[in-house]
């Protein structure tokens, strides 16, 4: 499909840094923002990422669908009779129940704008340019933001003219694994999910294969503790959410073993640290070929596991990972991508890691 979209491409979390920065322009005495439109395929995370990013924040947050309005007085109000100041009847809009009322920080959200009405498109640009519509204003520090589907494919939307793209800041939202992993680690999506994602990036791009429906998937089968004795309900379950492509890689990956890659715990938190050694190498090795993919893959979970979690690590789990980065199954550009990405990171108990003679050695020979 020839999709249009519009600004820069980029992950979630470059989005959030972006939002971020539309901070510094809420607070009394400033301009109104502008506001930010987030362009992206479906399913991709553009809503939940902005409530998300709300709710960390505090702020008050109001969600609203335009394709949903049906008349002009689901946006502005209906009418009522009002005295003026010179004692004359007049006509004023009564805010529609869904306008905010407290004052900011807070998020109004636009959900899916391009799939509303032109006629609605129209009448929200005064909105848009003003944070106003006819009788009524938004309250003081709250910032619109606007989801929106590609034009130019087989989405059913309604075509932006200039006038309204040009009151809008534009970005498009595309997945990345790596960042896609991140939030699942803070959100506690089934790790086995994860790891298939890491490992095969290039599925999440299908029609029915999005970010979304991977998670329902896995949140349908989080509750099975053996894959291979549940694959016929799986296969159902993942037919039922995911293409024909991406059901059968996830077949496959369970018949590898692949589900049973020992995660950050079971180095970092269990006794039986050799254990899970052993029990990665004979996962990782296919005949006489290495998985360094897998590997690349178990070593992105330890990341995660470290950065996200926001509890510091004990003398027992630092000793651990410190084994764990000497492995001599990780090759050694993994082995130092793992110590420059921990020891740069803001947790001071990771910047320990140079005090180990071994990876001190590793990290200065390359800098």
């Amino acid at each position: 499909m020839n999709y249009i979209t519009y600004g820069s491409k980029i992950n979630a979390e470059t989005i959030r840094q972006l939002l971020e920065h539309s901070l510094t322009n809420i607070g009394p005495g400033k301009r109104l923002p502008t506001p930010i439109c987030i362009w992206g395929k479906h399913g991709i995370g553009k809503t939940e990422l902005v409530r998300e990013w709300a709710q960390e924040k505090g702020f008050a947050f109001v969600y609203i669908a335009p394709a949903q309005f049906e008349e002009m007085g689901d946006l502005v109000g209906m009418p009522t009779l009002q005295q003026n100041p010179e004692g004359q009847s007049v006509t004023r809009f009564a805010p529609p129940a869904w306008v905010p009322r407290q004052e900011g920080p807070g998020i109004l959200l636009l959900d899916d704008v391009n799939r509303a009405d032109d006629r609605i498109l129209r009448g929200i640009m005064q909105l848009l340019q003003y944070y106003e519509l006819v009788s009524w204003s938004l309250p003081a520090q709250w910032l619109i933001v606007l989801t929106a589907n590609p034009d130019g494919g087989d989405y059913s939307v309604t075509t932006l003219d200039e006038a309204m793209l040009n009151r809008m800041l534009h970005v498009t939202m595309e997945f990345d694994a790596g960042a896609w992993a991140r939030w699942a680690e803070r959100n506690g999506v089934d790790e086995r999910g994860r790891n298939f994602v890491l490992a095969y990036p290039e599925l999440v791009n299908g029609r029915r294969t999005t970010p979304r429906s991977l998670v329902q998937f896995f949140q349908s089968i989080e509750q099975f503790e053996d894959f291979r004795e549940n694959l016929p309900l799986i296969k159902l379950l993942a037919d039922a959410f995911l293409d024909d492509s991406t059901t059968q890689a996830f077949v496959q990956f369970i018949h590898q073993k692949l589900d049973r890659l020992p995660g950050p715990a079971d180095f970092l938190e269990s006794d039986n640290f050799e254990g899970a050694v052993q029990r990665l190498e004979r996962l990782l090795f296919d005949g006489e070929t290495k998985r360094l993919d897998m590997l690349s893959v178990v070593v992105s979970r330890m990341i995660n596991y470290l950065l996200e979690n926001p509890q510091p690590l004990g003398n027992e789990q630092f000793e651990r990972l410190a084994r764990f980065i000497q492995l001599d199954l990780l090759p050694n550009d993994l082995r130092l991508y793992m110590a420059q990405t921990l020891t740069g990171s803001k947790k001071p108990e990771l910047a320990k890691l140079y005090s180990i003679p071994a990876i001190g050695k590793l990290l200065l020979e390359k800098m």
